[in-house]
């Protein structure tokens, strides 16, 4: 069985093409997993921390997905502060570990953006090359066939109350265009 952790989203389909699939948004603790004892849990958009005894009973079969090119932008909100802070602009798969977006990383990929997008537009195509990217690993990783390395030192790392500092910018929402933000 596998545990994904976020709202429902394509990939949840797709994991239950081979697999049984529990979804949850709530927050996860360890009764769940004594009860469920799911095999892998995969997050996506979960929006809680993992504490440590449900790391310890997962042991290395906790994965994130997550829309930044990791180190760079851990944390909330990674497409926006690619943008207003220049960083490079892509999408990671890592282990789960104590710290957040600071696991092992997997896989990733580099997304080469227009300048024309809105910041929307800039979510929608990270969401979609994420879910590409999941789609062409999930196997070897659960077979325990990929690879994986530490991050690189560095990175940056916002929390959700860091955006109000930066809200001015956002004339459009998150209709505004990139080139408004980009430096």
């Amino acid at each position: 069985m596998i545990l994904y952790l976020g709202p429902p989203s394509p990939l949840v389909q797709f994991l239950e093409e081979n697999n049984a699939v529990l979804q949850s948004s709530d927050r996860l603790e360890l009764r769940d997993l004594e009860e469920r004892r799911p095999d892998w849990a995969v997050s996506y958009g979960y929006r809680h921390m993992i504490r440590q005894p449900v790391l310890d009973w997962f042991r290395g079969r906790i994965i994130n997905l997550h829309i930044s090119l990791l180190p760079w932008n851990r944390g909330a909100d990674p497409n926006l502060w690619s943008w207003i802070d220049g960083t490079p602009k892509g999408v990671t798969i890592h282990y789960v570990d104590a710290g957040v977006d600071t696991g092992d990383i997997i896989a990733q990929r580099e997304v080469l953006f227009s300048g024309n997008e809105t910041l929307a537009e800039s979510y929608d195509i990270l969401q979609t090359a994420l879910q590409q990217l999941f789609r062409e690993q999930w196997h070897a990783i659960i077979s325990g066939g990929a690879s994986h390395h530490t991050q690189s030192p560095g990175g940056s790392f916002h929390r959700v109350a860091d955006r109000a500092r930066v809200a001015h910018l956002l004339v459009a929402g998150w209709d505004t265009p990139v080139r408004a933000l980009s430096r």
